[in-house]
């Protein structure tokens, strides 16, 4: 074996034909700027034309930097109204159907309001219905304290016994006869302060005092307690006596606002009476006659509303009268009266003269 030039390393390069890196099939095929490199080049492609030059990707743009949050104010005081231009409330129609809904909710609202009352008291109803009727009522009217040796006589709850659409009439009576009764408590100290200043009014003084003392309770039993039973019962005969009674009380509260001096009431000519003598006491009984006048008004008014309820009802007299003699003839006291009669009526019979 022959020695090489170098010195006998095998692997020192004795000639280009020695080199196995230059031979001209691998110098062919070395990469070059005019070819593309391994990453773009396709076997399969045809060699008709040179592939094209190898061209670096391009590097990745960088990612924008996020724009921070636009702010409230910014987009506030870009989009400002001119003095001029309309705010947008949305259409009309949607307005007029937001306040078609809304009235709609509170209608329904009253209604169930009503209907719970409606309920609450028929429930009460039912509840004193189950302790036995009004046999077990206690009495709540006039409210006296407990030491008080004089009891309640009557029971009164309007909300319970009155059918709710005639709770606001009976209570508007009510508060007329509290009216009436506070009129006839100031009559009485303007009557007293007209005998103070002219001791001529004596009589009238102690007129006054009567009648705050016969009117009040006779006022109370003779005409709202019919009237309160006759709501509270459909009772075509209570109607019949409040229309008979409280007529005669209309009548007597336009006599008070009147004022005829010497009966008792400072009413208008009572007053024009007293004013030549003292202003102050005059003023006092104006105020009483101007009290007394409302109450005869109101008084009128009440009397044709409730008789105009009455017709509503479909009462009658002929219903009053057969309900009068029902109420007759089941009181005990009448029955026992009558049968004692008959009995000796029959005894005398039978006796002969």
């Amino acid at each position: 074996m022959a020695q090489n030039r170098d010195g006998g390393n095998p692997f020192a390069e004795s000639s280009e034909l020695d080199n196995p890196f230059q031979d001209p099939a691998v110098i062919q095929h070395r990469p070059s700027p005019q070819y593309a490199t391994l990453d773009v080049y396709n076997p399969f492609e045809t060699r008709e034309q040179p592939a094209p030059a190898y061209e670096p990707a391009p590097a990745p743009a960088p990612a924008p930097a996020p724009l921070p949050p636009p702010s409230a104010a910014p987009l506030q005081s870009s989009r400002k109204l001119s003095p001029t231009e309309p705010k947008n409330y949305g259409s009309y129609s949607t307005q007029v159907s937001a306040a078609a809904a809304t009235a709609e909710l509170l209608k329904k609202q009253e209604e169930l309001n009503r209907k719970a009352e409606e309920l609450d008291r028929r429930e009460r109803e039912l509840q004193h219905v189950a302790l036995g009727g009004t046999a077990t009522r206690q009495n709540n009217w006039p409210p006296l304290p407990s030491f008080c040796p004089v009891q309640p006589c009557f029971f009164q709850d309007i909300s319970m016994e009155i059918p709710q659409e005639f709770q606001k009439t009976v209570s508007t009576m009510y508060y007329l006869w509290m009216c009436s009764t506070a009129a006839l408590l100031l009559n009485f100290l303007a009557c007293l302060a007209s005998f103070c200043v002219d001791t001529n009014n004596g009589s009238g003084f102690g007129l006054s005092l009567l009648w705050v003392l016969l009117f009040t309770p006779c006022s109370f039993v003779c005409w709202y307690r019919p009237m309160y039973k006759a709501f509270r019962s459909d009772s075509s005969f209570n109607f019949f006596v409040f229309f008979f009674i409280f007529f005669a009380q209309d009548v007597l509260f336009v006599l008070q606002a009147i004022g005829i001096p010497g009966w008792g009431f400072s009413g208008w000519i009572s007053a024009l009476v007293v004013l030549k003598i003292n202003t102050a006491v005059a003023v006092l009984m104006l105020l009483v006659a101007l009290l007394f006048t409302g109450i005869a008004v109101l008084g009128i008014v009440m009397l044709k509303r409730i008789h105009s309820l009455y017709r509503r009802t479909g009462a009658s007299f002929q219903k009053a009268q057969q309900e009068f003699a029902a109420g007759v003839f089941s009181n005990q006291a009448v029955r026992t009266a009558a049968a004692n009669a008959a009995a000796g009526a029959a005894g005398n019979a039978f006796r002969g003269p």
